[in-house]
């Protein structure tokens, strides 16, 4: 399926309960926030933060920013009030913690029937699930819990992920065989720009569509990384004519830069200059 076209480079986590940072994030330069109710805010904050999001998101202009609310699991004392304050409201999506089966959705799809669900994936029976959750019909995006999985799995941290390798390929999978966003795992270490930018290739080049963040510094290093570099959107144009002059001769196939050009290359090279111009549109606003 043909990539989702809108950017989702940068995905940054607020925590609901905090005024001033709902404010500044109206103006960072973020493709996605993820409004938090849940990790973010403390127990006894709950109630006041769900209040406070749901004032300022029924009057505060986020512009083209993708507005993503996290609410707690119904298995908490919480959970259902999350979802009966925001089920009317004008945002892109709920971000569902820790779904694990299709039945987390269903259960949360019963209650809010208006609105896009987002899965967070951060169990091992969610990975082991991953392709029945993807199927799953109000589900339009996946957002890896690497720091909840590595938890459950006991693995300790590597700067080559090869502990999460699993996990983090198999909801890959999954969410591109249905058309699905999917964006990788947060980077803790927030002001290790080097390690940040590292990840972020890893996961560009795993095809994940962006990274979920939880500092404004990081949004530059994630926007640059998984945005096409004005080489790749050169490639890409480049690739576009010459297997256009290809097929008005009758061929097809193409060679540019001593490497066979095919359809399959040009699907990919559309997306690619689909993607820098939404970049550009979302620059712009």
């Amino acid at each position: 399926m043909m990539a989702i076209a809108r950017p989702y480079r940068s995905v940054l986590y607020i925590p609901g309960s905090k005024d001033r940072a709902l404010e500044k994030a109206r103006d960072l330069p973020a493709d996605a926030i993820i409004f938090d109710l849940e990790d973010a805010v403390a127990a006894d904050e709950k109630g006041n933060a769900r209040a406070l999001l749901a004032e300022t998101l029924a009057s505060a202009d986020y512009g083209s920013r993708a507005k993503i609310v996290r609410v707690n699991g119904l298995d908490t004392p919480w959970g259902r009030d999350d979802l009966a304050a925001f089920a009317g409201m004008a945002v892109d999506a709920l971000l569902i913690p820790k779904v694990s089966s299709p039945a987390d959705l269903d259960a949360v799809a019963a209650l809010v029937p208006d609105l896009p669900l987002w899965a967070m994936m951060e169990t091992a029976l969610g990975m082991l699930n991953a392709a029945a959750i993807a199927a799953h019909p109000r589900l339009s995006g996946m957002v890896m819990g690497t720091n909840d999985l590595a938890k459950e799995l006991g693995s300790r941290f590597r700067p080559d992920r090869l502990p999460l390798q699993a996990g983090l390929g198999l909801c890959l999978l999954a969410a591109k065989a249905r058309g699905l966003v999917i964006i990788d795992g947060v980077y803790n270490a927030f002001k290790d720009d080097d390690g940040l930018r590292a990840e972020c290739e890893q996961g560009r080049d795993m095809g994940f569509d962006g990274k979920t963040l939880i500092h404004p510094a990081q949004l530059a290093v994630a926007n640059t990384a998984f945005a096409p570099s004005e080489a790749e959107v050169t490639l890409a144009r480049r690739q576009i004519d010459a297997f256009a002059a290809a097929e008005q001769l009758g061929q097809g196939v193409a060679v540019v830069d001593g490497k066979i050009v095919e359809n399959l290359h040009i699907v990919t090279a559309r997306q690619t200059l689909a993607k820098a111009e939404a970049i550009a549109a979302m620059d712009a606003t």
